[in-house]
């Protein structure tokens, strides 16, 4: 059986900096955002645009890589 408190398994380390990255986009898009909405609705709006912000990253990437 394998012993665990020998292993050099680092994979909960990566999970965490790629939390923290999310985590920290997150809230600077959310601020973002907020700060250019014109109404309360579109605040709303740029909340739920926050939660799912690597989508808009990673379409406009592949947008411009494709032009």
């Amino acid at each position: 059986m394998e012993n665990k408190e020998n292993c050099n398994c680092n994979n909960n380390q990566a999970t965490a900096t790629g939390g923290a990255v999310y985590g920290l986009g997150l809230i600077g898009a959310a601020v973002y955002y907020i700060s250019v909405a014109t109404s309360f609705w579109a605040g709303v709006l740029g909340v739920l645009k926050a939660l799912v912000w690597p989508a808009f990253l990673v379409y406009e990437a592949l947008k411009a890589l494709a032009a």
